[in-house]
């Protein structure tokens, strides 16, 4: 392909471990979705031929079926005997080397051999979302968080590759993925989410799905300064959060349920106990709150030892938790335990696949998860987040109160034209039901608001951004060490 039919459209370099990778992301007519091109930038074509050579030698003398024998042996101590095996013949055909170099043809020959092949310099990419293996004679796809959909230069070469990848993520975390289980929802060590399929269930090849997990996880002041929520529309989350409103996040796949559902942890205070629940880890709460996660497991292969959602629910509520937070909503139990922990005086979080706050009131109140309507009188918010696939932008698109008969009542509303979330109506369930528990009058709560609107602002004003460092302020906010009267 010629180089004037493509447009460059971003270039950037990531390191892993002493490698320069330079990733091109390139807009070419031939193609319909951009190009994210990877290339080592350190290491010559030459030197990989020998690379190449030096591998094939390596591979021959690897006893595999040893390997799998003692697969209970630390993937460390592992690295370091395929280390030292690797540097005796990167001895034998660099001599003349410097430590720094060997260093690097070492590293490069490790990455071909362990781990996840040329996967893990995507999992170094920070920019990316999504990593996706469809099957062995397509490219791996990226979701770019600027670009989004990205088809790769980068192929994993079999199916056979394919399956040990997904074996071996497994395998870290006493999962097991095979024929009889051709299904496998798992987490790398770094706690990105994978799913994996096997052939013939995923018709075209095996598959291998990462959602990576963020770094720099989502907070309050990010999410106000990528627009995906108002200071006012914040302010009144918080507001609920503060006062022990129970609260629904619903959204599509994609949508940042689980991001806002972070965010919103920003909000709770040190003094009092959290327990959080899901299937896979995800969340990631300030070192400064009171926080138990907890995390479902599968079955062994005989059926035993699993532990489900609802065996958590169940055993968190005697674990004295003042506020509950969890994964997602899906069967009519876990539901029922939420309602009825709700109902007992626990704050309840958690996500539920919606696209607005009527369809989370179909969903909550019809099959499967079936809940009498007249019991979601004790949930107080529904928080609904949307993508916009076209443009990729993540908003806020409802805030809406439960009325005493359980239905919604839409307060904000996004504006797509305008790219706005606009008042639609005043509380009155919110705010009664604070007036009812604090003794605030309505002019006392929306001054409060008011306050937390001002301290939004200062947030963003002095760059508070990470985790920890809203996890301390509000520590000293609501424990009455700083005061903003701004």
């Amino acid at each position: 392909m010629d180089t004037d039919q493509k447009k460059l459209l971003d270039r950037y370099t990531i390191n892993t471990n002493g490698i320069n990778i330079q990733v091109e992301i390139v807009l070419s007519e031939e193609k319909y979705v951009p190009l994210y091109l990877v290339s080592i930038m350190n290491i010559s074509d030459t030197t990989k031929i020998i690379l190449e050579k030096i591998r094939e030698e390596f591979v021959s003398k690897l006893d595999v079926s040893e390997i799998e024998e003692n697969k209970q042996e630390e993937s460390e101590d592992l690295k370091r005997k395929f280390t030292l095996s690797i540097a005796r013949l990167i001895q034998k055909y660099f001599p003349q080397s410097d430590e720094k170099t060997k260093s690097t043809l070492i590293n490069y020959l490790l990455q071909e051999n362990l781990g996840l092949g040329k996967i893990d310099i995507l999992l170094k990419d920070k920019f990316l979302e999504e990593i996706v293996v469809n099957n062995h004679t397509e490219p791996v796809w990226v979701y770019h968080k600027t670009f989004g959909w990205l088809e790769t230069n980068i192929k994993i070469m079999t199916e056979a590759r394919i399956r040990h990848y997904a074996t071996m993520i497994g395998r870290d975390v006493n999962k097991e993925i095979t024929a009889l289980n051709p299904l496998m929802d798992a987490h790398l060590m770094t706690g990105d989410r994978v799913n994996a399929t096997l052939s013939p269930i995923s018709t075209k090849g095996n598959t291998i799905t990462i959602r990576k997990f963020e770094e720099d996880p989502w907070t309050i002041t990010r999410f106000l300064e990528a627009g995906t929520i108002t200071i006012e529309a914040a302010a009144l989350i918080w507001l609920g959060m503060q006062n022990e409103l129970s609260i629904i996040i619903a959204g599509g796949t994609g949508s940042g349920k689980t991001s806002m559902l972070n965010v919103i942890s920003n909000f709770l205070p040190p003094n009092q106990r959290i327990i959080s629940i899901e299937d896979t880890r995800e969340l990631q709460l300030s070192k400064h709150l009171h926080w138990v996660p907890m995390e479902t497991r599968l079955p062994n292969p005989e059926g035993k030892g699993g532990v489900t959602m609802l065996d958590l629910l169940v055993n968190s509520l005697r674990m004295r938790p003042d506020r509950i937070i969890v994964g997602e909503i899906r069967r009519k139990e876990e539901a029922q335990v939420l309602m009825e922990a709700m109902h007992t005086g626990h704050s309840v979080y958690a996500t539920i696949h919606a696209n607005n706050a009527e369809e989370t009131i179909t969903r909550l109140t019809n099959p499967p998860i079936e809940i009498p309507k007249q019991m979601l009188s004790s949930l107080s918010m529904i928080v609904v987040q949307n993508r916009n696939r076209r443009t990729g932008k993540r908003r806020t698109m409802q805030i809406a109160e439960i009325n005493k008969v359980g239905d919604p009542r839409i307060l904000l509303q996004y504006n797509a034209m305008k790219d706005s979330q606009d008042k639609i109506a005043d509380s009155e369930n919110i705010m009664s039901t604070i007036s009812l528990y604090t003794g605030m009058t309505t002019e006392q709560i929306l001054a409060d608001l008011k306050q937390k609107e001002n301290i939004l602002r200062w947030l963003l004003e002095k760059n508070i951004r990470t985790i920890n460092e809203i996890g301390k302020f509000m520590a000293n906010y609501y424990t009455g060490k700083v005061k903003i009267t701004k």
